[in-house]
């Protein structure tokens, strides 16, 4: 009843607002871009440069996004967006409700989990992901530079130089982990230290079903957590990654015995922190981080 009736209301918030989607560009000539979560927003501005406007939903730190509930002005955006930019896979479950609450032939939608073939259920988490990163910021260019077709190659060039230069600390730092600490056992809290460990070579030992668990709100299973808790108090992995925006009590004290038996925690955000980051700035400084704790 609590999903029917926010369909409801911010159907009759979008038809309030009179608003008609086109596929023309906005104010001052810009694409009105909307990304549902900043990391997604902060890789669209600087792949669009001056020819975006770029707002984004989910920009707190201390926002759990999986429990976010959208407001009136979150649909206005929507509403009133030419490009739309959201997670998927279950991660964002409250943007497409607000798309279908308005209809709009001329905009474009960019959803990773179809981008990378992920389903609800799947790890969410794909910004985590080096490679995948690189092929957002390519789809990202090619959909901008469509629906602006005037400013196309400024856009590519700017996509261009994105990935050249203001990507080349972010990808250097994963290959500085990968040369030297591929293989090395590291645990975590949730499932979104995944990718993060595929993309740097770690091996993540933690059970990935306690992962999943703890990413989904549910209750690890009694044996996944008596190996958590091994891994800790056996000091077999290197270091303990915790995301600090899906934290409970327990998982509190998972980071207070690592913190105890000596095994350095690296504290991850599922946002960008500071929420005035930018994308690469944000995840060079957990990596950054990551490389010191494993040894530097």
């Amino acid at each position: 009843m609590k999903r029917v009736a926010l369909l409801v209301f911010l159907g009759l918030v979008l038809a309030a607002c009179g608003v008609n989607t086109t596929g023309s560009t906005g104010g001052a000539g810009k694409i009105q871009v909307v990304a549902a979560e900043n990391f997604w927003g902060s890789i669209a501005s600087q792949v669009g440069g001056a020819h975006v406007q770029v707002t984004s939903v989910i920009v707190n730190p201390d926002t759990d996004p999986h429990a976010y509930e959208p407001t009136p002005s979150d649909a206005r955006l929507i509403a009133q967006a030419q490009y739309v930019i959201f997670n998927g896979a279950g991660y964002d479950a409250w943007a497409p409700k607000l798309l279908d609450a308005n209809p709009a032939s001329g905009r474009t939608v960019l959803t990773m989990a179809d981008l990378f073939g992920k389903k609800d259920g799947d790890n969410p988490h794909m910004w985590y992901s080096p490679s995948y990163v690189d092929r957002v910021v390519d789809r990202m260019a090619s959909d901008l530079a469509r629906i602006d077709s005037t400013n196309a190659p400024a856009i590519s060039q700017q996509a261009a130089l994105y990935k050249s230069t203001g990507l080349r600390d972010y990808h250097d730092t994963v290959s500085a982990i990968k040369a030297k600490y591929a293989g090395t056992r590291v645990g975590a809290t949730e499932s979104i230290a995944a990718y993060l460990a595929e993309g740097t070579g770690l091996n993540l030992v933690t059970p990935y079903s306690y992962l999943k668990a703890i990413s989904e709100g549910t209750d690890p299973s009694a044996v996944d957590k008596a190996e958590v808790q091994n891994e800790i108090a056996t000091r077999s992995i290197r270091v303990f990654i915790f995301n600090s925006q899906n934290s409970t009590p327990d998982i509190q004290g998972l980071v207070d015995k690592a913190t105890s038996a000596g095994i350095p925690v690296v504290k991850i955000t599922e946002t960008l922190a500071p929420a005035t980051a930018t994308f690469q700035d944000w995840q060079t400084a957990q990596l950054k981080d990551l490389l010191h704790a494993l040894g530097g």
